[in-house]
């Protein structure tokens, strides 16, 4: 049991991770639109490749920031069920809705693109526009590091749940799973 607990406490490492430096895009993004609404506005100048580069950063945020938010129990779950349950309760709860729901969409989702994406990196996809970021191929890429991203923290959450329901509570702060 001490291995799957430092398997787990490996993926929640990742995940804070990859959180914490996604979470410093959002600065970077305002400070982009600033500067493309400065541009537009005051000089009346546009630029393409920082509008994508909103886009781009935002899509970031979201999908490498997706699963940090599962760490922390940030996502939608019925709370009917699961704010005035026992801790045995709730990693029962957290096991059938990770393997019923959480990891078949995951692999739904990673099915269904991974065709997507490589045809734009066989292409090397760009921007559509002339003067666009000529990088579209990793933008799509994010989808799969999603997937990637989301199982996994799944994965910890059935571990955590498993050790709970063992007995061998591996969980650092039960708190974090709690729903905002």
């Amino acid at each position: 049991m001490r291995i799957v607990a430092a398997l787990a406490r490996a993926i929640d490492s990742v995940n804070e991770c990859i959180g914490r430096a996604a979470a410093w895009l959002a600065l970077i993004m305002v400070l982009l639109q600033f500067s493309v609404v400065v541009m537009r506005y005051v000089f009346g100048l546009g630029s393409i490749f920082m509008q994508e580069g909103v886009i781009y950063l935002h899509a970031a945020l979201f999908l490498a920031g997706a699963g940090y938010t599962l760490l922390h129990g940030g996502h939608v779950r019925v709370d009917i069920f699961y704010r005035d349950a026992t801790p045995r309760r709730k990693a029962l709860v957290d096991l059938l809705g990770t393997l019923l729901f959480l990891l078949p969409v995951c692999v739904v989702i990673g099915w269904a693109s991974a065709p997507y994406v490589a045809q734009s990196w066989d292409t090397l996809e760009g921007s559509r526009e002339t003067s666009g970021i000529p990088a579209v191929f990793v933008l799509k890429s994010l989808i799969l590091l999603f997937v990637v991203l989301i199982a996994l923290q799944g994965l910890s959450l059935l571990l955590h749940s498993i050790l709970t329901l063992t007995g061998a509570d591996g969980r650092r702060g039960q708190e974090k799973q709690e729903p905002m």
